[in-house]
């Protein structure tokens, strides 16, 4: 490792320890004592966060001797080319120390990174070549990525967010690591996936081969000792050593199928697009995975594991590492950890499934993005969120799950909730673009489950959509798509706290936090329809409070006209307070309210005493 700037990564550790002496973080980074501030924030259910989920490369680049990473300059040996979306740009995690206050400002109050674990930097795969600015090319799960900063600066981070009451949150992968291993059978790196059944683990090349792993049956690994039963897996000469820890070296340690197809068995035993694909229903793969995850938790304090690609990974693997995790946290003082997994689907039917089987505290709520944002975007009735809602008895502790599940309007992958409003409204200005874009973030920001803010939405940006597209960056860019673009509310200063979308998430974040019922009432859909229009819902506190019924009401409008309605109430909530917007001051009879709600707009009404 070149090790020629060192000097000024030291320079920037200590810039981000005097950022935790200014935020009154100092006993904890100098004493290691746990504060009052700490503990609360450790009491916290997941269900009182926002999250705000970022990409370390794009947010914010603190340190420009980390650049390269310390890797030779060259475009394909770092990876670094601020001019290419889907290569380094410079963001690291003295950038993220740096802009907390941002963060905080917006009203969230946990930062999720995407993966900053040390990554391949440069891969290709088929026609494709790129960098793992994203973080998800690991090679050594055990240290921080070097264009994202090292050991000392990620603790400065936890410890500058959480001297700020601050939750952090790491993207974390056990499905499989970066692309090294290589099939004989195929030079090109493109092998199609070959089935258990076509290539059963006891025969070499299929099941006319010659016997080999003799007695082994799916259960005892200690007899599976050969694995080129579909290939002929290997290690590249100067690779051997390529990952950390070392077990993960030995091709042994993985299915070794060939691509996946993402559909059928391939969809847990394939390679994902080119990558590792990691045998976790060995037991040394099992608990290699525990002690690495553990120890992040025991180094650093964290806050929360999302886990990504959760339903390509068999659900045994889950059942023994989730409680592991839950129990490494508690033993730190953490009992609150929150852990959810990336199951990539609309259908909230697939998604309840790993609450159930796999043994999920919650999931990513796919299927609430795909229906506020067409709410939102005017594509359905508001019949589609009372539809969705309905589902909430499907997880595994009904309501209790739902309140947990971490909404969200887009992120990295897909596309950011501006484009999703653009594409569905083609013809639309820039006024009822953002109305719809603010109104999309109402609905995640007061109905059940964990607001998830995409970074950057804040300032409008919305991007083309897919993978590569929607991670821009932060500060004035070099990539061309993104400095082209003309943000949702007109383009800012970087960092722009005057942004229009920025003062609309910010206020709702203020409304969250004020009001527990928001935050933690049970939630009762009052009124929807089959058209864009209307859509209602109540936050109540438990017990129900006869003078006043403990309810805020929020109210929606998809539609481009405003809407009157009836909407009926807990009987005791007689007397109302406006919150935000118009709302009566009095209940027309006991259990229904007069509203009126103008177009592509919310009211948030709170009944008094």
């Amino acid at each position: 490792m070149n090790t020629a700037k060192t000097p000024n990564r030291w320079r920037a550790v200590a810039a981000a320890a005097a950022l935790i002496s200014a935020a009154g973080g100092s006993a904890l980074a100098q004493t290691g004592q746990t504060p009052a501030a700490l503990e609360a924030l450790r009491q916290r259910p997941p269900q009182d966060e926002v999250i705000y989920f970022l990409l370390p490369d794009r947010f914010a680049n603190g340190d420009a001797a980390n650049d390269h990473g310390g890797y030779a300059p060259q475009r394909l040996v770092s990876g670094f080319d601020p001019t290419d979306t889907d290569f380094y740009h410079g963001g690291d995690l003295a950038g993220v120390i740096q802009r907390l206050d941002y963060i905080q400002g917006l009203g969230a109050t946990a930062v999720w990174l995407a993966p900053i674990f040390k990554n391949k930097p440069v891969q290709t795969h088929g026609n494709y070549t790129g960098a793992a600015h994203h973080g998800y090319w690991i090679t050594d799960f055990t240290t921080v990525d070097p264009h994202f900063g090292d050991e000392a600066t990620m603790r400065a981070l936890v410890d500058a967010a959480h001297a700020r009451g601050m939750k952090v949150y790491l993207d974390i992968v056990a499905n499989h690591t970066a692309d090294v291993i290589r099939y004989r059978e195929c030079p090109q790196n493109d092998c199609a996936y070959r089935s258990r059944a076509d290539y059963p683990y006891t025969r070499q090349g299929g099941v006319d081969g010659a016997p080999i792993n003799d007695g082994f049956d799916g259960r005892d690994f200690s007899r599976l000792t050969r694995p080129d039963y579909a290939y002929s897996p290997y290690v590249p000469a100067g690779e051997e050593n390529a990952k950390v820890p070392a077990w993960l070296n030995d091709p042994i340690r993985y299915h070794n199928r060939g691509e996946s197809t993402f559909s059928g068995e391939s969809s847990l035993d394939g390679d994902f697009a080119g990558l590792d694909d990691l045998l976790t229903e060995d037991p040394v793969v099992v608990q290699g995975m525990i002690d690495i995850f553990g120890g992040w938790i025991d180094r650093y304090g964290i806050d929360g594991y999302r886990i990504d690609t959760a339903r390509h990974v068999n659900p045994e693997f889950w059942r023994a590492f989730i409680p592991a995790m839950k129990a490494r946290a508690a033993a730190k003082g953490i009992p609150n950890f929150h852990i959810f997994g990336e199951v990539y689907d609309p259908d909230p039917a697939v998604t309840a499934r790993f609450t159930r089987v796999d043994g999920y505290p919650a999931v990513l709520d796919f299927p609430f993005q795909k229906q506020a944002t067409d709410v939102a975007a005017g594509k359905v009735g508001t019949d589609a969120l009372a539809k969705l809602f309905d589902a909430d008895t499907i997880y595994a502790d009904g309501a209790e799950t739902a309140a947990i599940l971490p909404t969200f309007l887009g992120n990295h992958d897909m596309g950011r909730i501006g484009f999703f409003v653009k594409q569905a409204n083609p013809e639309a200005d820039d006024a009822e673009l953002l109305a719809r874009i603010k109104l999309a973030h109402a609905l995640m920001m007061f109905s059940r489950g964990v607001p998830t803010l995409y970074y950057g939405d804040e300032q409008g940006f919305a991007g083309a959509g897919g993978y590569g597209k929607s991670r821009q960056d932060m500060w004035p860019s070099r990539t061309p798509v993104y400095a082209n673009e003309t943000p949702v509310g007109g383009r800012q200063a970087a960092y722009s706290t005057e942004a229009p979308l920025y003062k609309a998430i910010a206020e709702m974040a203020r409304l969250r936090a004020a009001e527990p019922a928001l935050r933690r009432g049970r939630q009762v859909v009052r009124a929807y329809g089959d058209k864009p229009g209307l859509f209602a819902l109540s936050r109540v506190t438990e017990p129900r409070l006869t003078d006043d019924g403990g309810e805020v009401l929020v109210l929606f409008n998809s539609s481009t006209a405003p809407v009157s309605a009836q909407v009926e109430v807990e009987p005791g909530s007689l007397r109302w307070q406006a919150l935000r917007g118009d709302c009566a001051p009095r209940s027309s009879a006991p259990a229904s309210v007069a509203v009126r709600v103008p177009p592509l707009d919310y009211l948030v009404c709170k009944s008094v005493p």
